[in-house]
């Protein structure tokens, strides 16, 4: 928590060996995040320094700045509008409540992050983008090497970003054979219309299949946990009123986004009372921020009467444009679990078997395992 005992902005060492500066304070933050002199573009450049050894592509929407970042924007903007996602609603509560009747038929105690929290966003987003069914079970395992920070050596990273821009690009070659309603298939006729450069369609395809997935699976899963911990009231889920500003908490409280991606100096800046250098690095700790007592009264408390203020989606033009789909996705899964499941529980931890199991390595908060009865 952003207090007495926490500095604002602090020196810090990357995994890489790299440094740069750390803010925790939610107004800094807000500014480092939507001030254009900290600039993606610069973070992602040969020489800056790094969060994590993974090479983030220059041309991914997330890695730039201006009118080329704009530019792409715009392109996507319209999949998630509020009509589009009121559309999607009953594919992701269809979904939900058919994987829910699957993990019914399973022994108890059951995973419920590869039961629920993992193939529900895969199935959303495949059929949002327009990914085979067959092809979706493979991105599980790949996908994570984007937010790996130390859980994988340098050549696996290489190797399964590799993986990733392959598939895509294959996949695209394959669609442009075909004429279907989806958003990749939209991408490809932009492409085609001079309005992306094959890289920008590839690293955008990627972009949204990929930024989607694993904070949506984390999501999920610690939303749940919070829920099954009873840091919620479970009547708070089923009450229609309250289930928006639950998952406003939820997101605020215990995001899967802990940080945000660094942004570089483009000059000399004040930053409370550190001036940041120009070709300094910047991260905000969004996890601090949403949980600063000078903006949040009783800041770990799960409450339903507060203005949604948090920074889990970032703020300024880089804030997430998939925000109104993963915040459609948290609040079916928590609503579906919890009326399929009235008394879905924690597991008892076993030696070989901990109800809760954490993911390692990530720049994403998330669990690996979550452990249930009913």
């Amino acid at each position: 928590m952003t207090g007495a005992d926490t500095v604002p902005v602090k020196r810090v060492r990357t995994p890489p060996g790299d440094e740069m500066w750390l803010v925790s304070d939610y107004a800094l933050g807000r500014r480092v995040l939507s001030d254009r002199r900290f600039s993606r573009a610069a973070a992602v450049a040969p020489g800056a320094p790094r969060l994590n050894s993974a090479a983030p592509s220059p041309t991914s929407m997330m890695s730039l700045d201006g009118s080329d970042h704009a530019r792409l924007r715009r392109i996507v903007a319209a999949a998630f509008t509020t009509g589009k996602m009121t559309g999607m609603a009953p594919l992701v509560r269809g979904t939900a409540a058919d994987l829910l009747a699957g993990m019914s038929r399973l022994d108890s105690p059951a995973d419920l992050v590869s039961s629920f929290a993992e193939p529900l966003p895969v199935a959303v987003l495949g059929t949002l983008l327009g990914v085979p069914v067959e092809d979706r079970e493979i991105f599980g395992s790949w996908v994570e090497v984007l937010f790996d920070i130390t859980a994988s050596s340098d050549l696996e990273k290489s190797r399964q970003r590799l993986r990733l821009v392959d598939y895509m690009s294959t996949l695209i070659d394959r669609k442009r054979l075909r004429d279907d309603d989806d958003l990749l298939t939209d991408l490809i006729r932009a492409h085609d219309g001079d309005a992306l450069s094959q890289a920008e369609l590839v690293s955008l395809g990627l972009a949204l299949l990929t930024a989607g997935y694993e904070t949506t699976v984390g999501q999920i899963g610690l939303a749940a946990l919070a829920v099954l911990q009873e840091e919620i009231p479970r009547e708070f889920v089923k009450d229609e009123t309250r289930a928006d500003a639950l998952v406003e908490e939820l997101l605020r409280v215990t995001p899967s986004t802990a940080i945000s991606f660094p942004r570089v100096a483009l000059e000399d800046i004040e930053l409370g009372d550190i001036r940041v250098r120009a070709g300094e690095a910047v991260v905000v700790s969004l996890l601090h921020g949403n949980r600063d007592d000078k903006v949040f009264t009783e800041p770990e408390l799960l409450r339903d009467d507060r203005p949604s203020a948090h920074l889990t989606f970032g703020h300024g033009i880089h804030r997430c444009l998939g925000a109104p789909l993963a915040r459609l996705q948290v609040r079916t899964a928590l609503v579906e679990l919890f009326e399929f499941f009235p008394a879905l529980r924690l597991a008892e931890d076993g030696p070989a078997a901990p109800a809760v199991v954490w993911k390692d390595g990530l720049i994403t908060r998330g669990l690996s395992s979550l452990r249930v009865t009913w």
